[in-house]
């Protein structure tokens, strides 16, 4: 029987992926009762596949996962490529991205919304991730 408190879903490597990804976020956190915040989920989701599909060989295979937690949930995407995200590992010298550049916030908002994140390898290349904690919910 499969575990019914992860869901995982093959994305396309195009722009597509970014909202297939938000609604399974949506989906999932709203099926599993009180969980964390669905917002800032699908946020942190988007950014985390937008970087994917932007970063990455076209036409390599992204996976997104989420899993449920007691505590929360958390969110997983893989991609193919095995270098670490550069501004998860480094932290930019001036510790906030330009509000005026088109790059750079993502990292930053994982950083400053999630509980935890961070990066590891995988057999096909890696996944980047965060939790969120249990907690309100938005509507």
């Amino acid at each position: 029987m499969p575990d019914a408190s992860a869901w995982r879903l093959a994305l396309p490597h195009t722009a597509a992926a970014v909202p297939m990804a938000r609604a399974l976020v949506r989906t999932a956190l709203t099926d599993s009762g009180p969980s964390a915040d669905r917002d800032t989920a699908e946020l942190l989701t988007a950014e985390l596949v937008a970087n994917a599909v932007e970063h990455t060989t076209a036409g390599a295979p992204i996976e997104l996962v989420v899993e449920m937690l007691a505590d929360g949930c958390q969110v997983e995407v893989h991609d193919g490529d095995p270098r670490p995200p550069r501004d998860l590992v480094t932290r930019p010298r001036e510790g906030h991205p330009d509000p005026w550049q088109e790059h750079g916030r993502g990292l930053f908002l994982l950083r400053a919304l999630s509980s935890a994140c961070g990066h590891r390898p995988t057999e096909r290349g890696k996944a980047v991730w965060f939790t969120l904690p249990a907690g309100a919910t938005s509507t």
